[in-house]
Parts: structure tokens; C-alpha cells; sequence
């Protein structure tokens, strides 16, 4: 099981800069893949296309773009520059957003999320084999009058998209190469979001999907101290239908209750309940909460169970 990390170096005096340092103890460590969040700040696929530079074999990813804002000819090419500059190391992680911040950031209507992800996966999919599209949907235009393939990305780019809910996993089955669940745990994936993905992908006649499960986590001894501060900081998600729901979907009230948070044999434990539930991937987020010591003592962890 590929085992990675999401990197966050949001704090430091150069972002870039620090995050190529992390990569590079992420791969020392043993970590298979580095994976980058897009808010408002730093461009992720430009972001991993530096680290996937800087740093020789560790797979770069973004988790998640969202698709309110942007554009699958200007997502494209962003995509197809990342896995040219990675020899094929790069995943494009897309997302439906929040109305919260596509109404409040980008200023745009929160409307018909399904539907624009569907047009949007339909057309980036070309852009993305092809280097053409002449897609002509019900909410977007997406058309080559130029040839849009950037040479050194021939063979593609893996199209992932943030899905948990039974709408927007039905179409990542039929469209997406995997998803990628945050604060979704063992049993939500176990009891209903692998199976109505594979159920999705087997209907389409498409291969079996990758399930990239996002885990928020950290090896420590002062369990109650983090666990407290992680429910400070996963709050933000509580109030998200989707997170809410996919939270209780596991056996937890709060975001904090599906983080895992504990020794080096709690947390190994944890990880294989993520492989036993039909993840293909765990990719740890917030290793970083509890101080440097234990975001490497966790980054050791990981790195083994990824041998």
C-alpha cells in the first residue's frame, strides 16, 4: 500500500523553498507520494511540479483543486506542465468546493455542483489524453482552436476527484481515476463509499479506482492535548454537509473523533483498518500539529509501513 503525506509549509519565510525541504525528508523517510491542498494561496500543480523536480521518484499530487473558479483548458494545462516537468509522477486532485467560498471568494453561485463537475471531468479527460477538445456543454465551453497537449505528458494525467457523497461518487466512478475522501474513516469507506465507487466504475466498464484516503493524524504521547487542538482545527469541516455527514457515516460526532492520534502502534494499527476498508493509498494531512518531533517520529512510521 503506497503510503504518503500532505505537506504544509504555509508558515515559513519562502513556502516553496521550505516545502522542497520537506519533500525531500518525506522521501528520505520512506514516503512513497506528496501531496499539496489549494486554497487561496500557493498554485498546488506548480507547487508539485517543483517538488516533483527537486525531488527524483516521490509522486506529487494535488488535493484538491476545486471546479468553481477555473476552467479544464486553463487546469489542463497546469496538469499536463506538472507531469512533463515530473516524468509522469503527477496526480490532479479535483474538488466541488464549498458554497462558502466559492460564493464568498470567487463570487459565483453555488449552483448545480454535480452537473458543472460532470462537464468539467468530460472535458478535462480529453484535454488531458488528447491535447484537443470540442466539448459544448449545458455550463461550459471547452473547445481547441489550438493544439493544447504539452509534449512530455503524452501518457496523461490521473484524474482524482475529492468524492464522498453518492452523487459526486457516481460520477468519479464513471468518469475519474480514484477519489480522494478527507475525514472519511474505515467504515464509511467499508460500508458505503467503495462500493458505490466500484459499483459506479464496473457500470462504466472502467478499471477498478484508486481510493486515496486523506487521514488527518499524528504519532504522539500527549493524545488528549492533540486530539483537543485537532478539534480546533477540523472544526471549519463540521459545519460542511458533506464532511458532517461522512463524519457521522464513520461513528464520529466531531471531525476530531476520525483523526488518528496516538503511539506508533496505534497509528500503524489504524492505517491498515484504511487498506482493510478498500483504500488503495493513505495519505497523512496535519502531521504537523503536535511540533517537529513528532511529525518526524510519524514521517519514521509512515515511511515504514510504506516498505
Amino acid at each position: 500500500m503506497t503510503v504518503g503525506v500532505a505537506l504544509n509549509a504555509s508558515d515559513a519565510l519562502n513556502q516553496v523553498d521550505a516545502t522542497v525541504e520537506l519533500a525531500r525528508e518525506a522521501a528520505a523517510a520512506g514516503l512513497r507520494s506528496a501531496w499539496f491542498g489549494q486554497t487561496f494561496g500557493a498554485d498546488s500543480p506548480q507547487l508539485a511540479a517543483i517538488v516533483g523536480r527537486e525531488v527524483p521518484g516521490l509522486h506529487v499530487g494535488t488535493s484538491a483543486i476545486p471546479v468553481f473558479g477555473r476552467h479544464p483548458l486553463l487546469v489542463s494545462s497546469q496538469a499536463q506542465t506538472a507531469q512533463a516537468a515530473t516524468h509522469g509522477r503527477y496526480h490532479l486532485g479535483l474538488a466541488l468546493g464549498t458554497k462558502l467560498l466559492t460564493e464568498t471568494g470567487f463570487g459565483l453561485p453555488f449552483a448545480r455542483p454535480i452537473a458543472l463537475l460532470r462537464e468539467f471531468l468530460t472535458a478535462l479527460r480529453q484535454l488531458t489524453q488528447t491535447g484537443t477538445a470540442d466539448f459544448h456543454g449545458e455550463l461550459l465551453t471547452a473547445a481547441t482552436p489550438f493544439p493544447a497537449r504539452v509534449p512530455g505528458a503524452e501518457n496523461g494525467v490521473p484524474l482524482l476527484v475529492a468524492a464522498m457523497g453518492p452523487q459526486s461518487l457516481r460520477v468519479s466512478g464513471e468518469l475519474a481515476d480514484g477519489i480522494l475522501p478527507y475525514l472519511a474513516g474505515p467504515r464509511a469507506l467499508a460500508e458505503h463509499i467503495v462500493p458505490a465507487l466500484t459499483a459506479a466504475a464496473e457500470a462504466a466498464g472502467r478499471p477498478a479506482p484508486r481510493i486515496v484516503a486523506l487521514v488527518s493524524g499524528v504519532v504522539t504521547d500527549d493524545v488528549e492535548t492533540v486530539r483537543t487542538k485537532a478539534a480546533e482545527q477540523l472544526a471549519f469541516y463540521e459545519r460542511i454537509p458533506s464532511y458532517a455527514r461522512v463524519i457521522e457515516l464513520s461513528g464520529g460526532r466531531r471531525a476530531a473523533d476520525v483523526a488518528v492520534i496516538g503511539d506508533e502502534r496505534t497509528v500503524a494499527a489504524e492505517t491498515r483498518r484504511y487498506r482493510d476498508a478498500g483504500a488503495t493509498e493513505v495519505v497523512f494531512s496535519g502531521t504537523e500539529i503536535a511540533g517537529e518531533a513528532d511529525r518526524r517520529r510519524t514521517w519514521a512510521l509512515l515511511g515504514e509501513l510504506a516498505g
